[in-house]
């Protein structure tokens, strides 16, 4: 996440330790009944957000059961109650509440949150279709739960939607519907029209009743990269099927000589690519470049059997003869870039010597909390930051969204 990895005396603002104690200052001054996390690793979630309950006082939490990288929902619970299990669905958890402080006449109020990580990259169908489900999900809750008014109910919808204003899940979510007309990246994102199940759309909480001088800040302050990585020779192309620029073949292909060049034939070999991997993502056996590289090496999926659970199916693994051609080389880091993940890129470039030379920022707002129409944000919390983050004042990549609610009269 740092570009290029950090060195001293500047490289402990890098370490867990370090993001972590922002994070436990950040958290502990909002003081928030509800605090939702996304891209937490299950490996290391224990030992990585213990400090959320040790130090921090949420002793409930909820972790999203699937995934890589899962949302997490922590709350007190001294605050809030939680009224039903969590539903899980794709890269969505909703978890419902009760304010543990509200007079007996209010005690039965619902307060459904939707943690979310949508689908990143060229996805914007299943964007729509993640969140479309999502809300969904709460409506169904609130119905099951005799809520006297199901499509009004008490909903906040938060997080990482991977797209802006121009995205379908935000149309979707803002216009309480969507149609087969709307497009995105050149691609139709819905075969039907769609209608939130709520009496009306949602409201963007951060961006309610602001004045003209106080526009919404950016939530993705990172390094911008676009403008180096991807071939502009045509424009149109650029953006549907991009190409990675001259520049960046050039990186790929010294980086991938320097691992090939003593194996036969000048040709990356099972060791050759473990060695590489193990620089770039700490181990084997993660990251989607493993595993594609097992698949370009000729590791194939074995037929699906419809009664085997999923945990039980073989493992991918890279096969002992198999070789890893230049040309499949850069299309491990090409399938990269169509699913948007340019920072992950630069961050292997530069971990294998190869840094690019960046120097703009690119911003934008990804992270976005939403509120039913029966809610009233009260406060909103900005956080600003012009330098590329993480940093030495931020531990993400993505700014925190904060806002506190009340019932509207």
């Amino acid at each position: 996440m740092y570009l290029p990895p950090l060195s001293p005396p500047d490289e402990d603002i890098s370490t867990w330790e370090y993001r972590k104690s922002l994070l436990i200052e950040r958290i502990g001054l909002i003081d928030a009944d509800v605090v939702c996390i996304q891209e937490v690793s299950p490996l290391s979630f224990e030992e990585d957000f213990k400090f959320m309950t040790e130090t921090l006082g949420y002793d409930g939490v909820e972790l999203f059961r699937k995934g890589r990288f899962r949302p997490v929902t922590f709350w007190k619970k001294d605050r809030v109650e939680l009224v039903c299990p969590a539903q899980h669905k794709d890269r969505t958890m909703l978890t419902t509440f009760r304010l543990n402080d509200c007079d007996e006449s209010d005690s039965q109020d619902n307060w459904h949150v939707l943690n979310c990580h949508l689908q990143a990259g060229k996805q914007g169908g299943r964007r729509v279709r993640q969140i479309f489900e999502g809300v969904t999900t709460a409506y169904k809750a609130a119905k099951k739960l005799k809520e006297e008014t199901p499509e009004d109910m008490k909903l906040i919808v938060c997080g990482d939607f991977n797209g802006g204003s121009e995205c379908g899940a935000v149309e979707l979510v803002e216009k309480g519907m969507i149609d087969q007309d709307f497009i995105e990246d050149g691609e139709q994102v819905s075969s039907k029209a769609k209608k939130l199940p709520l009496s009306a759309p949602l409201n963007d909480a951060i961006d309610m009743d602001r004045e003209d001088d106080n526009p919404v800040p950016s939530t993705l302050v990172v390094p911008e990269l676009i403008s180096i990585m991807i071939d502009q020779g045509n424009i149109e192309t650029a953006y549907m099927e991009p190409q990675f620029s001259q520049q960046v073949l050039d990186r790929l292909t010294r980086i991938y000589k320097r691992f090939a060049k003593d194996s036969p034939g000048m040709q990356m070999t099972k060791a050759d690519v473990e060695d590489w991997l193990t620089l770039i993502n700490g181990r084997v056996g993660r990251g989607t470049e493993f595993r594609n590289a097992a698949k370009y090496m000729g590791w194939k999926e074995p037929p699906a059997d419809p009664d085997e659970k999923k945990e039980d199916r073989p493992p991918i693994v890279i096969p002992d003869d198999g070789v890893l051609t230049l040309s499949d080389f850069v299309a491990v880091y090409l399938d990269e870039l169509r699913q948007g993940k340019f920072w992950g890129i630069a961050w292997d470039l530069a971990k294998l010597d190869e840094p690019l030379d960046v120097d703009d920022v690119f911003q934008a707002r990804y992270d976005r909390m939403y509120c039913s129409s029966s809610l009233q944000p009260t406060v909103v919390l900005d956080t600003i930051s012009t330098k590329p983050c993480p940093n030495k004042f931020e531990p993400s990549d993505h700014l925190p969204v904060c806002a506190s609610f009340q019932v509207r009269k």
